[in-house]
């Protein structure tokens, strides 16, 4: 029996020399330690063996199984060694190659020129309020001297969610949620998307974006609006920029005016963009009427104050010289790309 065991343990040494994977490895080691494996079936015939004999062959066959273990164990530890190897040189990467560039996105031209009309007007000491999309009929129209059944609503061309809820037609209810909110003096814009029911052209569509304007303060007067328009026309397109102002109404504002750019496609001459004008409508603008001024408790008779709103689709088309407005809202990457 004693030379059975050792015949085991130079088969599984030998046998183990030969195994290539770790399947054949294991099916080796069932083999000889398994529970119907050689080595198991000679420990099974111990009991015929003499008293003095069986400790013997028990310490040589537990020898014998832990070198066999041990040597399975290597085996195992070299296989998947040899593995690994082989899988990092299937799946080695030369960094020495180039990369492939990734796209970068890049800002929407309107986000672009927004971010600087921000910065310009920043500089002149305003700062920037918020308000709701989804606005109270009574921020945006009654508390602007827009009254049920003013001819002005009808102009509006509103998206009414209920009698008393819309999608707001300009950035003007924030002037009143601020007016509420802050006494004088105040001085702020307001940026924001607005809705209309505009049919879709070159200069319309129902949703677009609004940048609203607010000065309230004592001593405020039209020469104060004037030369703050004017000052940003320059700040955004230069030294030479051609500006007009005409009077205008709004409910909300009296005086009130319109700020005109000269057309940049026709340098006044008249085209389709400026629709034969040679001009192009950008804002308006007025002294803020003094019942507004009352509806937000602030005293006409102490305070005076200007507004203004524009519209940012206009202004990007003017500083990009962009002959539709559609191209904005298309995401056609031909067009993005080039900001």
């Amino acid at each position: 029996m004693l030379n059975a065991l050792q015949t085991i343990k130079e088969q599984a040494a030998q046998t183990l020399c030969d195994v290539g994977d770790v399947k054949a490895l294991e099916e080796l080691r069932v083999k000889y330690l398994g529970k119907k494996g050689e080595l198991t079936a000679i420990l099974k015939q111990m009991g015929t063996l003499s008293a003095q004999d069986r400790p013997k062959v028990g310490q040589l066959a537990n020898e014998i199984r832990g070198d066999i273990e041990s040597l399975i164990e290597q085996k195992a530890d070299s296989l998947k060694a040899a593995l690994l190897d082989k899988k990092l040189q299937a799946e080695k990467i030369d960094v020495t190659m180039p990369g492939k560039a990734a796209p970068i996105g890049k800002q929407h031209p309107l986000n672009k020129v927004l971010d600087e009309i921000k910065e310009i007007f920043l500089g002149m000491g305003f700062s920037i309020a918020q308000g709701p999309e989804v606005e109270l009929d009574y921020y945006n129209f009654e508390a602007l001297n827009i009254p049920k059944n003013h001819p002005a609503r009808d102009t509006q061309d509103t998206f009414y969610i209920s009698d008393n809820v819309v999608l707001r037609t300009q950035t003007s209810p924030v002037q009143i949620r601020t007016m509420e909110k802050q006494k004088p003096p105040i001085r702020v814009i307001a940026p924001g998307r607005v809705y209309r029911s505009d049919a879709v052209d070159a200069t319309h569509s129902p949703l677009f974006h609004q940048i609203e304007g607010l000065v309230v303060d004592k001593g405020v007067t039209m020469a104060d609006l004037k030369g703050t328009l004017e000052m940003f026309a320059k700040r955004l397109y230069g030294e030479d920029s051609v500006v007009r102002f005409r009077p205008h109404h709004f409910p909300f504002t009296e005086p009130s005016a319109e700020m005109d750019f000269q057309c940049f496609a026709c340098h006044g001459e008249g085209c389709r963009l400026c629709k034969g004008e040679g001009w192009i409508e950008i804002l308006g603008c007025g002294m803020v009427h003094p019942k507004v001024l009352s509806i937000c408790g602030i005293d006409p008779e102490e305070y005076s104050g200007f507004a203004f709103g524009m519209g940012l689709e206009r202004i990007v088309m003017r500083r990009y010289n962009i002959d539709d407005l559609r191209l904005f809202f298309e995401n056609d990457l031909r067009f993005l790309q080039q900001f």
